[in-house]
């Protein structure tokens, strides 16, 4: 069985993207080389083995930290259960969660009805349950110096792509114009740091475009 490396579990209210207000059990796994330069989980990029500690020690954790505990698809599940936790939507996120074989986990999260979301950067291909929702959120160009692959955007049910610029709609433009993502695909903007030139310029392209308007809803109310 898989084991995989957890920097957190933790269930609150999904902000972003299509499944914006769902209860959701978030899943943050350790590991990204991609380099975001505005990233807000940095403490998830490297995994050091020397920050592997004990499932209860992280848990009990008031604060982000690189530290990351060891576990198996059913030690998750258990995990839940053992949390009292009642979001039926989980989503794996990162760190770059597509860095490791998801397939193992996935498929047993939806054998015991959960519905399952991925969060990643496109940049490494996605090993996962076919019914599980894929949300790519393209990084191009990044410091890690990784592309981002055909068949993460061919099997993407949503694109959520970050803005701050003008460079950043051109950048979804060119991926888009591959004509490698499926034709009924949700596209979404979603302003860096809710800047507020960067959120008009998101506005007016989504009205320009019909494509839609993604906030990190939980940034505003204040939830994890």
């Amino acid at each position: 069985m898989a084991d995989y490396k957890v920097n957190e579990v933790f269930e609150s209210i999904q902000g972003e993207g299509a499944f914006t207000g769902v209860p959701s059990i978030f899943v943050r796994l350790q590991g990204c080389p991609v380099g975001c330069s505005w990233c807000d989980t940095k403490h998830t990029w490297t995994v050091d083995p020397e920050k592997q500690k004990s499932v209860e020690a992280v848990m009990a954790e008031q604060q982000e930290s690189e530290h990351w505990f060891l576990l198996t698809p059913a030690q998750l599940i258990s995990l839940f259960a053992n949390k009292g936790y009642k979001a039926k939507h989980v989503i794996l996120t990162g760190g770059e969660p597509c860095m490791y074989d998801l397939m193992p986990l996935t498929n047993a999260l939806i054998e015991q009805g959960y519905s399952v979301q991925i969060e990643t950067s496109g940049t490494f291909e996605v090993k996962a349950h076919a019914e599980t929702w894929v949300t790519v959120s393209p990084k191009v160009n990044m410091q890690g110096g990784y592309e981002v692959l055909q068949q993460p955007l061919r099997i993407a049910k949503e694109i959520k792509h970050p803005v701050a610029m003008q460079k950043h709609i051109d950048e979804l433009d060119q991926l888009l114009a591959r004509g490698h993502h499926q034709s009924g695909v949700l596209v979404y903007l979603q302003p860096i740091s809710q800047q507020k030139r960067a959120t008009q310029l998101a506005v007016d392209t989504c009205i320009a475009r019909n494509w839609r308007l993604s906030l990190q809803t939980h940034k505003f109310i204040g939830i994890e």
